[in-house]
């Protein structure tokens, strides 16, 4: 029986046993097509990766990287992140204090500055084949890295679904990790269509997330993308013509009279607090506590747990029916498949996976394998 949503690279030829001409229960072509296209928004396919590699950066400047990094350094969270779900975690010997939540980080050399920002001193002892480093970094720190002889790749700014997956993808060819860039990009979109299925029929429900300093999130934003994802409405993206207005008036606040609250841990006081208090939101004590790691770091882990959590909190009676997928019902592998249109699909109810780090949520799902295609990687999900 098999349980497990199993990414397959087909790299030979795929034979597909039709049943003979007028047997009872054969399906047609039309049968079979619809099988595949009911997968095709799932479907991942594992890149070639091979080096040397070469790609121009957020900077305009064509990286190459001529094999595959022994060692790399990571600036910024998001970045660190996907390292260790793509299973490039053994090859990070730096990285910035705000992935210290990760497993292990602690025994990596923290390349952050004392105050803000990185130390290239630090950076560059660490003598690593490779710098990976976020859109945050500032150019001269990636300058200044380069003049020391290192090789330095700059992001661009990831502010979609699409985007993370896009730089996951990329991340796995730097650092040569492409098979466990596939397998987490197909978690990370099951979980996103599960989401979406289970929000289809619901009432999005309209939102703020306020930030410290009186400012929220808009749209064109990685947090933005998350509520959005998690089946709600942000009202500053209509009523904001930027991604973080900033000092919005207490009277802004309750004209638009959010009927939930965002909160990231650390802020959930606001809802007590004016303007919050008199808004809807206030008054009804709702709210949804999202650990601040999760929300703000673009990576895969960060919209899986943020899309289900916030599924579940705006929409918690119709999320008591998802079938979330486990990191655990996701495989990569490489075979020649024979397969029949119509091929058993089964499910099961596997035990709850909890993060590697102890500060995220944990959470299990279910996963079935479907039909293949003829030539294509199909990551197949059973609704």
């Amino acid at each position: 029986m098999r349980t497990r949503t199993t990414l397959l690279i087909v790299l030979c030829t795929l034979l597909a046993a039709v049943a003979p001409a007028g047997a009872v229960g054969a399906p047609d072509a039309s049968t079979a097509q619809a099988a595949v296209d009911a997968d095709a928004a799932v479907q991942q396919e594992v890149p070639d990766c091979t080096f040397p590699f070469t790609s121009t950066d957020a900077t305009g400047t064509e990286v190459t990287v001529e094999e595959r990094p022994e060692t790399v350094t990571t600036l910024g969270a998001s970045a660190a992140q996907t390292m260790w779900e793509i299973g490039g975690k053994e090859q990070v010997v730096g990285l910035s204090s705000n992935a210290a939540y990760l497993a292990d980080a602690g025994s990596r050399t923290n390349v952050s500055a004392s105050g803000f920002g990185y130390s290239t001193e630090a950076v560059v002892g660490t003598e690593a084949d490779l710098v990976l480093a976020a859109n945050i970094v500032p150019a001269e720190t990636v300058t200044a890295l380069r003049d020391a002889g290192m090789t330095v790749y700059q992001f661009e700014a990831a502010t979609s679904i699409e985007d993370v997956a896009n730089k996951t993808t990329l991340i796995g060819k730097l650092t040569g990790n492409c098979e466990g860039a596939a397998e987490a990009n197909a978690w990370m979109n099951a979980n996103v269509e599960t989401a979406q299925e289970v929000t289809a029929d619901t009432e999005s429900p309209e939102v703020l997330v306020p930030l410290s300093g009186g400012s929220l999130v808009g749209g064109g934003t990685f947090i933005n993308a998350m509520v959005e994802a998690g089946g709600a409405t942000n009202l500053a993206v209509e009523a904001f013509n930027t991604s973080y207005p900033y000092q919005v008036s207490d009277e802004t606040i309750l004209e638009l009279n959010p009927e939930v609250l965002v909160l990231q841990e650390g802020l959930t006081g606001l809802i007590t607090q004016e303007p919050y208090a008199s808004t809807t939101a206030g008054e009804n004590n709702a709210s949804v506590v999202v650990d601040p790691n999760y929300l703000s770091q673009p990576a895969p882990r960060s919209v899986v747990y943020s899309t289900r959590n916030l599924t579940e909190g705006f929409h918690p009676e119709a999320a008591a029916s998802a079938e979330w997928t486990a990191k655990s019902e996701v495989s990569v592998g490489t075979e020649t498949a024979t397969a029949t249109p119509t091929e058993a699909m089964t499910e099961s109810t596997p035990t709850p996976e909890q993060p590697t780090t102890t500060e995220g949520p944990g959470f299990g799902g279910v996963a079935a394998v479907a039909a293949l295609g003829a030539g294509a990687a199909l990551l197949a999900r059973r609704d």
